[in-house]
């Protein structure tokens, strides 16, 4: 079963700060995302649309990471890792599977907008820990009003 970890909040927090960072789009949400290693120091951080239109938040973050076992890392999103994508191959789910990450805390479930909301499930059939704290969803939600 998943836990919660005494820092899991303020964590998603900083990522839930850091999707309001994202130029708009009509076409994305925007998403925050930190890399947390497993004694509780930062990694990386991201956001969708960071340095080019179609990065997702938890790319542009794990592009910044090189040469580090990622194992007993924490991915904290603003929003469920994308378990589809339309704009790239590769989806989040499957960069956080490719990169060994083993635990994802998120805050709001992807609504099926774009495409449908699956990167939790598919975490979980490949033995991610995932963790939703749905008490910051509002939160991740603020940066993609006009979406919604």
């Amino acid at each position: 079963m998943a836990e919660r970890r005494a820092d899991d909040h303020a964590w998603l927090e900083v990522a839930c700060d850091l999707a309001a960072l994202c130029p708009p789009s009509v076409t994305a949400f925007s998403v925050g995302a930190v890399v947390v290693d497993g004694d509780g120091r930062e990694l990386a951080r991201g956001h969708s649309r960071e340095g080019d239109p179609h990065d997702h938040a938890e790319e542009a973050a794990l592009a910044k990471i090189e040469g580090i076992d990622l194992g007993a890392a924490t991915v904290y999103s603003s929003l469920e890792p994308c378990g589809q994508r339309k704009s790239r191959a590769r989806t989040c789910a499957a960069l956080i599977l490719a990169a060994g990450v083993r635990r994802v805390v998120f805050a709001w479930t992807e609504p099926s907008l774009f495409v449908e909301g699956t990167g939790a499930e598919l975490l979980r059939a490949h033995g991610v820990e995932v963790v939703q704290l749905p008490e910051l969803a509002d939160r991740a939600r603020l940066p993609n009003a006009h979406l919604l």
